[in-house]
């Protein structure tokens, strides 16, 4: 007498098309009724305050329309905001400025953290705890705060910068109101604000790596440069490429700063992408190119992070 087994889990299948659901069926049919329920409002939130906008924007960059006139006043214009916009100088200004500015921000921001999200992460540094909660504050702080602090420090003349450089017979280049050192100015602005987030996250990241890895290359002999090479950057890489993420969302993205210290200027080497939407649109009432930059920003944002995302999961 021969006895047919079947397979693992697959015994109690019913026939396609027929056939009473199993209990793991109805079950998973619960869970999945359960989670629409749960993310219905989430996802409601969402369309109302981030689709329906995105989709009013792109549907008045295709329209020729000022600000100050009432909607009735739309023209349809298809496609001429976006080659106007990608023609104008000043938005290809700002666009360069934004790239240097983010550029910047990183090269400086990323490497720094990192070096301190290791100082402050390893025994043997007394007062690590006061020394991140100071690092951290500057994040915490409202930005019109720190604008004030910097708009003191940058002082022409009288500011604690340019008194330090006159101790060592260095005349003030005008931090603020050169065109040479404006944006500058403005990337040690952002790396001070952001470098104590990024360090949190970073310490945070170094605290999943098991210390018995450590333990193992110290019995092989390796000190602590080969430690970080070989062990650190390569276990922490998820958060860096994160890190790195927000880096360049956030520099993107600035503009409190530009509008409260430099208003753009001096000659527009300050204009970065956001504050020339602001001025299209809020100073010269063009809402159909405003909305062409505002949309092309969005699809810039939605590649880089795409970029970076999908390097970072194909070297995991």
């Amino acid at each position: 007498m021969t006895t047919t087994l079947d397979a693992p889990g697959r015994g109690t299948r019913p026939a396609r098309g027929g056939g009473a659901p199993t209990s793991k069926q109805a079950g998973t049919k619960k869970y999945r009724l359960a989670a629409v329920g749960f993310l219905s409002p989430a996802l409601l939130l969402i369309c109302a305050f981030v689709v329906v906008p995105m989709v009013l924007t792109f549907w008045i960059s295709l329209h020729r329309w000022s600000m100050f006139t009432p909607l009735t006043d739309m023209e349809f214009v298809g496609t001429e905001n976006y080659r106007s916009v990608l023609s104008s100088a000043s938005h290809l200004a700002a666009l360069t400025n934004t790239v240097v500015y983010v550029g910047l921000s990183a090269a400086v921001t990323i490497p720094l953290a990192f070096l301190l999200a290791l100082l402050l992460y390893f025994p043997g540094l007394h007062g690590r705890g006061l020394v991140r909660v100071l690092l951290f504050s500057t994040y915490v702080v409202p930005t019109v705060a720190i604008v004030i602090i910097w708009s003191n420090l940058y002082a022409p003349g009288h500011g604690p910068i340019d008194n330090v450089l006159a101790l060592a017979g260095i005349s003030s280049p005008g931090w603020l109101s050169n065109p040479d050192t404006a944006l500058l100015s403005l990337v040690v602005f952002n790396v001070w604000q952001m470098l104590g987030y990024y360090v949190v996250l970073l310490v945070a990241g170094l605290t999943q790596i098991p210390e018995e890895i450590y333990e193992a290359a110290r019995l092989d002999g390796a000190g602590p440069v080969r430690q970080t090479v070989s062990i650190t950057v390569p276990l922490l890489r998820n958060t860096l490429v994160f890190v790195l993420l927000m880096t360049v969302i956030n520099s993107i993205q600035v503009f409190d700063p530009v509008y409260l210290l430099t208003q753009g200027g001096p000659v527009d080497s300050t204009n970065v992408l956001s504050f020339d939407i602001q001025r299209t649109a809020f100073q010269f009432g063009l809402a159909g190119e405003a909305s062409a930059m505002a949309f092309s920003l969005l699809v810039l944002l939605a590649a880089v992070a795409g970029i970076l995302v999908g390097a970072g999961r194909r070297r995991s």
